[in-house]
């Protein structure tokens, strides 16, 4: 029996040791399941700061395009308005020209 309950004994002592190993691989496990789960909120943190980034760089950029076109459909229309106001005024002297000829002898 002396030999049954060292053996017994050994075994048991062995378990406990397994037991520690596994109970020593969890934790590892846990840590680097945290440290994982922080770097990847790092990551989306990054990632959203850069995306608000781009998103502002990009609406300066809509804005100062819209600018442009605005900028430039004015400046058309102003030469537009003064070629109609040029070609009115040369009609009018033209009239007026046609008209005095009519009434004077």
């Amino acid at each position: 029996m002396d030999v049954s309950s060292r053996v017994l004994n050994e075994l048991a002592s062995r378990e406990q040791a397994l037991d520690a190993q596994i109970e020593a691989a969890r934790q590892d496990a846990a840590r680097e399941i945290e440290a994982a789960q922080a770097q990847a909120a790092g990551i989306l943190k990054d990632a959203q700061a850069q995306a608000q980034a781009l998103s502002a760089e990009r609406e300066q950029d809509i804005n100062a395009e819209s600018q442009v076109i605005r900028d430039e459909a004015q400046a058309q229309s102003k030469e537009e308005v003064l070629t109609t106001h040029t070609r009115s005024e040369a009609k009018l002297g033209q009239a007026v020209e046609t008209i005095l000829r009519a009434v004077l002898p």
